[in-house]
């Protein structure tokens, strides 16, 4: 059975910093495209950083430069380091995974991903 679990989520202040863990097992977890998402009620996912290899990974313009998105592939877990939050980081966090022989073309598209944790809520306050 394959399972995502995230953990890492909490409370901060703006400014704060949260690291976000996705201990994932059931698959090799080194051949699969590797996403964090995002969603707040009323509003759509939001594909945050995705990341296929050290050298190959994609953030949205709003994190750019605040976020990085990580693996170990010893250790099938993903991360995502988050620092200078912001209220509007404000979300459920959810990591995702695609395989590579199904290898999404828009890295950061929900519909891409057909494997799903069940999240963890970031709440910043200001």
């Amino acid at each position: 059975q394959v399972h995502l679990v995230e953990s890492g989520g909490g409370s901060v202040q703006a400014g704060g910093s949260l690291r976000l863990s996705c201990s994932v097992s059931g698959i090799i977890f080194s051949k699969y495209y590797m996403t964090w998402f995002r969603q707040t009620p009323g509003k759509e996912c939001e594909g945050v950083a995705s990341i296929w290899t050290d050298v190959d990974s994609a953030y949205i313009d709003s994190v750019k430069g605040r976020f990085t998105i990580s693996r170990d592939n010893t250790k099938n877990t993903l991360y995502l380091q988050m620092t200078d939050l912001k209220p509007e980081d404000t979300a459920m966090y959810s990591c995702a995974a695609a395989p590579d022989w199904k290898a999404p073309r828009q890295r950061l598209r929900d519909l891409e991903y057909n494997i799903w944790g069940q999240g963890t809520q970031v709440t910043v306050s200001s």
